[in-house]
């Protein structure tokens, strides 16, 4: 499926979508970016005997030493049984700090570059694979659905058989469920 723009207004397709091909493929695994927890309780609705987890952006990732998510909407989703991973992301860490204080371009960012020729969405929905394998979130050597989105909300899944992230380059994104076409996002 191909969203004609890129942005929030796909969730609820992007969930759908997301979900019945985790259900056709019966995989157990639904991973979900979400800053604020909006999309992570939409997917936690739908998703009934899924495994939902929902990896944030990094603590400091706007403001220093602070998480997006509010801590009660993270409380109240880890109560649900949703697994919510904040760690540092993968394709960020020491290349953007060198970034910051150098200047110029480091390997990691020309790989989260190259993702993006796909959409921002299907960056986020590889990275967060990645993460929530190292963090041991998900088993070694299984199939994810993975939702990622382009600033808020979702508008990409894809099912995936991410590697850890010392063996980045044996990650393989074996079908795309929905992406949009435009990557950019509709103008208002």
């Amino acid at each position: 499926m191909f969203w004609e723009y890129a942005g929030r207004q796909n969730t609820q397709g992007t969930l759908d979508l997301a979900i019945a091909r985790a259900r056709a493929l019966n995989l157990q695994y639904l991973l979900v970016a979400s800053c604020s927890g909006e999309t992570a309780q939409l997917a936690l609705e739908q998703g009934a005997g899924l495994e939902i987890i929902c990896v944030t952006h990094h603590n400091g990732f706007q403001n220093p030493g602070e998480n997006e998510m509010d801590p009660a909407v993270r409380q109240e989703l880890m109560q649900k049984g949703v697994k919510v991973l904040t760690a540092t992301h993968f394709f960020a860490g020491a290349d953007r700090a060198l970034r910051n204080q150098f200047g110029g371009v480091y390997p990691s960012e020309i790989m989260a570059q190259t993702l993006r020729i796909m959409g921002q969405g299907l960056k986020v929905a590889v990275e967060i694979a990645i993460m929530a394998l190292d963090a041991g979130l998900i088993p070694y050597n299984q199939e994810v659905v993975s939702i990622g989105g382009t600033i808020e909300g979702a508008d990409t899944a894809i099912v995936a058989a991410p590697a850890h992230s010392k063996n980045f380059f044996k990650t393989e994104v074996r079908e795309i469920i929905c992406m949009p076409r435009s990557k950019k996002i509709a103008a208002d």
